[in-house]
């Protein structure tokens, strides 16, 4: 497993880290607890030693699960979680309806103010059962609190030793401008795949340009790019693939079409689809670590492959040909 400082703060974490927005089974088609903490250990083991989680990942659930997956283990682990996505209040900005793991209809807002920061870290200090937050970060911008407000609660608790590094999500590269102007960010987190490769317009150059790390979710397109998602596969209603444009039948042959082209590149490498998509999209400027999901142990053995494996520049340039080719940038 290769290695990489994130941006210029004193983190080092894998080139592939543990997403577990899956294991809190919100919006992911339910729970599976028992495979949830087994899959974060073997990660550990694997050298996979940085889980990224979220108060929102099931409503508290999958940050229950990470402080389950760390305990004995904290000194190996960089934690990341997040703030400012509630479901428990109606400050803030209105984001979405949806429904928890018990079916109960639940409605999410917005909310980076400095009081509902500090409630929540402490919320997610006690659910993980850990002192200090190794990341935090903004989980989506709230267009209803001025950034400078934001900056200042996450600086507070950064000096009161809660959170070590700052960090956001979904922001855009003026609101992390913002965000540098009161104090430092040490990542940004955008959604980033061979098939999305929105990032790379603004996001990732203003982050190479300011020594702002970056943590790419969704770096296999929610299994599209695995070869594992077939052409006719159903997904239940409270899986949220089901409605995902990305995932209509035309765009599930697109992709089979596209995957036939790069198995040459993976059966040379002896590798999976999923680990040579791993491998491209950590070689990409700017990138520091890919967030892949797993919901067992098999998975997080097949990602923790990607680690170490290295594309050539033809190879990278093959790849983005296909994915360019027959995907425009979204």
């Amino acid at each position: 497993m290769q290695y990489r400082k994130l941006g210029n703060s004193d983190l080092n974490v894998p080139v592939i880290s543990f997403g577990a927005w899956a294991a809190g089974g919100w919006l992911w088609g339910g729970p599976d607890d028992d495979n949830a903490v087994r899959a974060m250990e073997a990660a550990i083991d694997l050298g996979i030693t940085c889980i990224d989680t979220a108060p929102a990942y099931g409503m508290g659930h999958s940050e229950t699960l990470v402080g389950k997956a760390v305990l004995g283990k904290r000194d190996r682990v960089v934690i990341a979680t997040k703030c400012g996505l509630r479901w428990d209040c109606t400050d803030g900005e209105r984001y979405f309806d949806t429904k928890g793991n018990d079916g109960q209809a639940l409605t999410l807002y917005r909310n980076l103010r400095p009081e509902s920061i500090r409630h929540e870290c402490e919320l997610s200090l006690r659910r993980m059962n850990i002192d200090s937050i190794d990341l935090y970060q903004c989980h989506w911008p709230d267009s209803t609190t001025p950034i400078d407000d934001t900056m200042g609660a996450l600086l507070d608790l950064q000096q009161q030793g809660k959170i070590r590094a700052i960090g956001v999500s979904n922001f855009t590269a003026d609101m992390m401008r913002q965000c540098q102007e009161t104090g430092q960010i040490a990542s940004d987190q955008p959604p980033y795949s061979a098939l999305t490769r929105g990032a790379e317009k603004e996001v990732l150059p203003f982050c190479r340009a300011n020594g702002i790390g970056v943590l790419a979710y969704s770096p296999l397109a929610q299994g599209l790019l695995t070869g594992k998602v077939s052409v006719d596969r159903a997904f239940p209603a409270n899986d949220l693939r089901s409605t995902k444009p990305l995932f209509t039948r035309e765009n599930r042959v697109k992709a089979v079409e596209m995957l036939e082209q790069v198995k040459p590149i993976a059966a040379a490498h002896e590798a999976t689809l999923g680990q040579v998509f791993l491998a491209w999209l950590v070689a990409q400027p700017g990138m520091t670590t890919a967030l892949a999901g797993a919901r067992n142990e098999a998975q997080v053995i097949e990602n923790a492959g990607a680690g170490d494996l290295e594309l050539s520049d033809e190879e990278l340039g093959k790849i983005r040909g296909l994915v360019e080719a027959g995907w425009p940038v979204q």
